[in-house]
């Protein structure tokens, strides 16, 4: 069968390009490398956060951050409904957090900068963040609330799509390792060769390690290794949270159900996805500088996975040849910017053009 799409990779990317191009009328097929699915998405912490992401000197993709951060609750809701998985009950609000004098200065001039970009934004005082979240460290020195970041559970937005998917007439195929792209075809590791109009990279990190891919593509591709810790309150020792909370060293992001995720660990280790002793203290210990509640919490889970990276930091979005497009180097912004990709990445299958917002993104400026 020649399928309109072929999808490589069954991450939150290149699942909602999928779903997106389904429901445009175009017959899909998901190419998952993993059975069961084990996407980078799985390890993510989920957090929608723009504004409190906001770096100097990346104002392009600050607006596309915040495009698709606008469409988050729609994309959310319609997943839910499609789905039956709740998607909206986070908490509103993260809280950037100084725990000391040089961290204030530095949030400071962070804060200043924010309001030059007309980002919404409060600079809070000691008292007022330890009175919006009681558990806060007394060293707590300042802090900014960015009231509209939020974020959701990637395992659950995962399924969701899954779900949705098929509902909208894809296909998902786990277990299938993609070797080779070109043009409208895919060769998997088996020697099986699929066909299909269009073929889209979605693969993460390991988008620049297929045959097909062009050099200057894996050129501009690197992963960043997270390592994450999930803890749960016990009945016992409730640790209460109303809103995500950062500081230089860790964020800490609350589940509905009493989960907190803590992360994330920065490492360029290659394809390394290994938990280390040193990565779980760093963590731990800046966790509990944050919140010294946390270390009463029971630690369920310990996980790292890849962040694809690129050389500017920015996704690479739009067509690498005739037949082949690529969707991947979201580095930290893979969930935020599901929707603004898969919106976009889908209409360019249907109707062969871009949409304006993504033009800035695309894999010529590396080179080709």
């Amino acid at each position: 069968m020649k399928y309109d799409s072929i999808i490589v990779g069954g991450g939150i990317i290149g699942l909602g390009i999928g779903w997106r191009a389904s429901q445009l009328g175009l017959s899909v097929l998901v190419l998952d490398r993993d059975d069961p699915p084990s996407a980078a998405s799985t390890v993510a912490a989920g957090m929608l956060a723009p504004v409190t992401e906001t770096t100097f000197g990346e104002d392009l993709l600050l607006r596309l951050n915040l495009q698709s951060a606008r469409r988050w609750p729609g994309f959310a809701e319609e997943l839910s409904l499609t789905s039956g998985i709740n998607l909206a009950d986070h908490p509103r609000g993260i809280m950037h957090i100084a725990l000391d004098r040089d961290q204030s200065e530095s949030l400071s001039r962070l804060f200043e900068h924010q309001q030059e970009l007309g980002l919404e934004v409060q600079w809070l005082s000691s008292m007022a963040c330890r009175r919006l979240e009681p558990g806060l460290h007394p060293s707590t020195r300042a802090g900014i609330l960015a009231g509209g970041d939020w974020a959701v559970n990637p395992r659950r937005v995962l399924e969701a799509l899954r779900i949705a998917l098929t509902a909208a007439g894809g296909q998902v195929r786990h277990g299938s390792e993609v070797a080779q792209v070109s043009g409208g075809s895919v060769r998997l590791v088996t020697g099986e060769v699929l066909t299909a109009e269009q073929v889209v990279v979605a693969a993460g990190s390991w988008s620049g390690l297929i045959a097909g891919v062009p050099a200057y593509l894996t050129k501009a591709l690197r992963p960043v290794k997270g390592q994450i810790l999930r803890l749960r309150s016990t009945a016992a020792t409730p640790v209460p949270l109303n809103h995500t909370l950062r500081t230089e060293d860790v964020y800490l992001v609350p589940r509905p159900d009493g989960e907190v995720v803590a992360g994330a660990t920065m490492e360029e280790k290659g394809f390394d996805t290994t938990s280390t002793a040193g990565g779980i203290f760093e963590l731990l210990r800046a966790a509990d500088e944050l919140l010294p509640g946390i270390r009463e919490m029971e630690l369920i889970e310990v996980a790292a996975g890849l962040r694809p990276g690129t050389v500017d930091n920015a996704p690479i979005l739009g067509t690498i040849e005739p037949g082949l497009v690529i969707a991947t180097g979201h580095y930290r912004n893979g969930v935020l910017l599901a929707p603004v990709t898969a919106d976009g990445i889908a209409e360019l299958l249907a109707k062969g053009d871009l949409p304006a917002e993504l033009a800035g993104f695309g894999p010529g400026r590396f080179g080709g």
